[in-house]
């Protein structure tokens, strides 16, 4: 990576409480971090000229794929986009979407900052979308949270804003015990089980974010996704890692191309997982497990 990309991307780490430091790690990842850091709303550098005409211009921070139709949404520094459609659509109102999960029904939780012409608290604190992003509702910590990790269990939301802390219905917060600095937080509304990527390595809950356990011999990975039991992750160097057993053990993939914002994965059959890793100009698909990968826009899923 050169010199002035990286300076670019050193301008994004604006928050006051950076997710991680990763200053022991090897460069690539502090590079990856940089890049999935805070931007503020009004942060010129969140723009990238590099960037298909087809494609949100915003940076990635979160992904969701419908189970039935495999369309793909991206949460962005301008908003929601669905971008199975060419050129990509915006859906609903401008906000810089930090953290973004999907819940039990399909509804979406975020947190972020306000767009231009949203009339929404600074920082949103926690919000609800129950029509797929066309319109958001507050629920809890408006002008005092800005959560940049956000995963929905059988058992509530486990959320991140400089402490880790859970809800059970998205109103109350308790923080968690056992603090961990989440960089990355993944679950399903279906189980208990939550993965957390930090500086120290893979931490794992079974108990809906309540108590954390490292995962022993686990790849540093940057990015996890969870579907069914089974697993997705990658390092902040590209290489897959997919798990048959919700993270605890891990088998290494494919290399994805590009600089990994977000990642989803589902279940195809028992030998086979569709990984989805959407970067900052292109969403690539993968339906073995990771070891292969081609653009969502010439390979439609």
């Amino acid at each position: 990576m050169s010199h002035s990309l990286l300076h670019q991307h050193s301008r994004l780490f604006t928050s006051p409480e950076p997710r991680l430091r990763w200053a022991a790690r090897p460069a690539a990842i502090a590079v990856a971090v940089l890049a999935l850091a805070a931007c503020s709303p009004a942060d010129p550098a969140a723009e990238t000229s590099t960037t298909p005409p087809d494609y949100p211009t915003g940076h990635v921070h979160g992904m969701s794929v419908d189970p039935g139709t495999n369309r793909v949404l991206l949460a962005t520094h301008d908003g929601l986009f669905d971008v199975s459609q060419s050129p990509a659509v915006r859906i609903g109102p401008v906000i810089d979407l930090m953290g973004f999960t999907t819940g039990a029904n399909g509804e979406f939780y975020a947190s972020g900052h306000p767009g231009p012409g949203t009339d929404l608290p600074e920082p949103v604190g926690l919000i609800r979308s129950t029509d797929q992003g066309k319109t958001w509702e507050e629920l809890s910590e408006q002008g005092e949270s800005d959560f940049h990790a956000l995963a929905a269990t059988d058992g509530g939301i486990v959320a991140f804003d400089g402490q880790l802390r859970t809800s059970e219905d998205g109103m109350a917060w308790e923080p968690v015990g056992q603090q961990i600095q989440a960089f990355n937080l993944a679950a399903t509304s279906r189980d208990s089980v939550v993965l957390a990527t930090t500086e120290e390595g893979l931490q794992r809950s079974t108990d809906n974010g309540a108590t954390w356990a490292a995962v022993p011999d686990a790849p540093l990975l940057m990015l996890t996704a969870l579907s069914e039991g089974r697993a997705a992750g990658i390092t902040p160097d590209g290489v897959v890692y997919t798990s048959d057993d919700a993270g605890l053990t891990w088998v290494e993939g494919g290399t994805a191309p590009g600089q990994a914002a977000a990642i989803a994965v589902r279940v195809i059959d028992d030998s086979a997982l569709r990984i989805w890793i959407a970067t900052e100009d292109s969403v690539q698909v993968s339906n073995d497990n990771g070891q292969t990968f081609a653009d969502l826009r010439s390979n439609h899923q």
